[in-house]
């Protein structure tokens, strides 16, 4: 199912700080798919966990490549607190999918065939802007929905000056 554009210019009604993560896989050794397969595999099946149950915290997500070796996932996140509780829950398959990965690492196991990372960014509010033009909701505006431009300012430095009535007191 595709969504449909938004017409016009559009950006983020995102208003407070906004948690993203960067989290993917690189493939190092195409050949060893004993390796990197499951890993992938283990990466979709956390996405569909974090989609069935919606109050896990995970707002949006967009998934990614940056070569046939390089796959992420861009998640948007209520709190770092909700992303922190998902990560170390072993009721998650995060927490079984890294007990695995550290048991074998402890033992000498772990070849270089498949790289894990992920890098964790709490924006404050000033510190991001967004545009979409003709769009539909992407990204951070998935996130967080999306406002017509004139909301937030025309310009990125009218977008970044603004502040929610939560972050200048006032309200509305």
């Amino acid at each position: 199912m595709f969504a449909k554009p938004v017409s016009g210019r559009t950006t983020a009604a995102a208003e407070g700080d906004v948690v993203v993560l960067l989290i993917g896989l690189r493939i190092n050794r195409f050949w060893a798919v004993h390796h990197w397969l499951p890993a992938l595999v283990s990466m979709f099946r956390m996405l569909r966990e974090l989609a069935r149950d919606g109050d896990i915290g995970l707002l949006a997500r967009v998934l990614l490549t940056a070569s046939p070796r390089t796959y992420y996932v861009v998640q948007y996140w209520e709190s770092k607190e909700q992303l922190y509780a998902y990560a170390s829950s072993p009721a998650m398959l995060h927490h079984r999918v890294w007990a695995i990965t550290n048991r074998m690492e402890r033992k000498g196991k772990v070849r270089g065939h498949v790289g894990l990372w992920h890098e964790t960014y709490v924006v404050p509010e000033g510190s991001y802007e967004s545009i979409y033009l003709d769009m539909p909701p992407f990204g951070l505006a998935r996130a967080h929905g999306q406002a017509p431009v004139e909301r937030r300012g025309r310009t990125a430095r009218d977008r970044f000056g603004y502040r929610s009535a939560q972050a200048t007191g006032k309200t509305g």
